[in-house]
């Protein structure tokens, strides 16, 4: 089948940036999940945010991430039911209120930032490597990429090297 997409370059390229993102969330979502860590890959941006910047309001938080106030709002109910963050009413102005990770969010981000980030950090980075020529040839290229060895596969084999590494080295 054709992909009239990729044939419609420059004028697909949103389209084309939105399909390259949903397959890395979607790899990335097959990822945290294999690692126990059965929650949507788009709220860890959140987490993220909220480890590195502390307790946020919903408009500080949805700037930090760069997705609008309702979004993060529909992601903050996920997280809060879930336990991972807790929000306290800011004193001088009851209508704001301030997000920060419980105890429970943070543990989750250390374990996240130890056992599967460095792995889908690793396994995007390889996928982009071979990159070469227009935006548009990079695009191909990191479509194939993904489509010929997902994050699941290139982190797997990761650890697989890693693990021989280390057996090599335990001689």
């Amino acid at each position: 089948m054709k992909d009239i997409v990729k044939e419609l370059g420059f004028l697909s390229l949103g389209t084309r940036f939105k399909r390259i993102g949903d397959l890395l969330q979607s790899q990335a979502q097959a990822l945290l999940s294999a690692s126990g860590m059965d929650m949507p890959a788009s709220h860890f941006p959140l987490l993220a945010a909220l480890d590195t910047l502390g307790a946020l309001s919903v408009s500080e938080l949805g700037q930090a991430v760069g997705v609008s106030q309702p979004v993060v709002s529909r992601s903050l109910r996920g997280l809060e039911e879930s336990g991972l963050v807790q929000s306290d009413v800011v004193s001088d102005d009851r209508r704001v209120r301030r997000i920060g990770l419980s105890r429970k969010g943070q543990e989750l981000v250390r374990r996240a930032k130890r056992d599967v980030w460095p792995r889908i950090e690793a396994a995007v980075a390889q996928a982009c490597e071979s990159l070469d020529g227009s935006l548009l040839d990079q695009l191909a290229g990191l479509e194939t990429a993904l489509q010929q060895n997902s994050l699941v596969q290139r982190a797997g084999a990761a650890a697989l090297s890693t693990a021989a590494r280390r057996r090599r080295l335990q001689r």
